[in-house]
């Protein structure tokens, strides 16, 4: 490939594997210059947004390991073994925001925000001195996105004190600042609960839900070119059980998985048009499901099948007839691990 024109080579390795990225590096000086290149990285991270670069997470006490996904049989291939390169006590991170093949995680025996990337094992510290990026686990939210001008940043909603703040970090500057939040007062109760951020079409959406039976259910919008907070309705969904909604971007369209019930669990899908929801499909009632195997959805694959995992690792499987979509989402657990769904890019979590 040395007598290539240089467009050449780049039209190639755009479209190699993000771990082929990486060892190309040490070919030569120019080929680590090119690939190190901003345009390079944001047009091999473009075309590795596919369903085959889609990688499942795992974190337990003794072990971090990284499946592909067999999409004909929608299971995990076989794990490979991830060393964590960050200070840690016994895996204790749990996986807040993922986007790009970033993840956005969070060190719980110190509190710290990490942006990390497992593909490359990149890092980097979001905490500084003055206690900004210090996640609050029950009392914080957070969402990352990237703007117009392929900057990747953090969103931190913090609760102290009867009082919220909201701080932006921008992995160009290598800087927080903060940024006007105005919501309800009642919004402060430790009773109401936030979701991770969804990015969507330029917005960051969060649920935000009281967590008891017939309890205030909202939407909260971040609009990230104008950083204005906004809230709309939560689905019409009946509030005489738990209500848990779970955001999804599913081809740049924002959807909601909402379940309610009590000892039996119904569950919707809707999706968001002109901030008004629209039913898209609906399940019949999950048989009793014990509080204690209280259940996250964990997929939703291409045979349109619902697949219901609890915490404690029990699957249900919900059959639908309808026209599939290929989307994996990613929860705080899997099969009893910390974990997620990311595409495998190139993308650094530092400038």
């Amino acid at each position: 490939m040395a007598d290539l024109p240089i467009e050449t080579i780049f039209e190639i390795l755009t479209r190699v594997p993000a771990k082929v990225v990486g060892r190309s590096r040490s070919v030569c000086k120019e080929w680590y210059a090119l690939l190190s290149t901003r345009d390079f990285i944001r047009v091999h991270c473009s075309r590795s947004l596919v369903s085959s670069n889609q990688r499942v997470l795992l974190i337990d006490d003794l072990t971090c390991s990284v499946h592909p996904i067999i999409f004909q049989s929608y299971d995990y291939g076989p794990r490979s073994i991830v060393t964590l390169p960050f200070d840690h006590q016994n895996n204790d991170v749990s996986i807040l925001s993922h986007l790009n093949g970033l993840l956005c995680v969070c060190l719980n025996h110190t509190n710290e925000l990490l942006l990390w990337n497992p593909t490359t094992t990149a890092f980097k510290r979001l905490s500084t001195s003055d206690s900004l990026g210090i996640y609050i686990n029950n009392l914080d939210a957070v969402g990352l996105y990237a703007d117009d001008a392929d900057d990747y940043k953090v969103l931190h909603i913090k609760r102290r004190c009867g009082v919220y703040e909201s701080y932006v970090y921008s992995r160009e500057l290598n800087f927080w600042r903060n940024i006007p939040f105005l919501t309800r007062q009642e919004y402060l109760s430790p009773n109401f609960y936030w979701s991770p951020g969804t990015f969507c079409g330029g917005t960051l959406y969060f649920t935000l839900c009281e967590c008891w039976v017939g309890g205030t259910n909202v939407v909260i919008c971040f609009d990230i070119n104008s950083e204005q907070f906004k809230e709309i309705s939560f689905p019409p969904v009946p509030s005489t059980g738990f209500v848990q909604g779970v955001l999804v971007n599913v081809k740049n369209e924002l959807h909601m998985f909402a379940t309610t019930g009590w000892f039996e669990i119904t569950i919707d899908l809707w999706t968001l048009k002109e901030d008004y929801w629209i039913k898209v499909l609906s399940c019949p009632p999950i048989p009793p499901i014990s509080l204690s195997l209280w259940g996250d959805i964990t997929h939703y694959v291409t045979n349109g099948n619902w697949f219901v995992m609890t915490k404690l690792g029990k699957l249900f499987t919900i059959e639908m007839d309808t026209k599939p979509f290929e989307i994996l989402y990613p929860v705080t657990w899997f099969r009893g691990y910390k974990g997620a769904v990311f595409v495998e890019t190139v993308v650094s979590p530092s400038i």
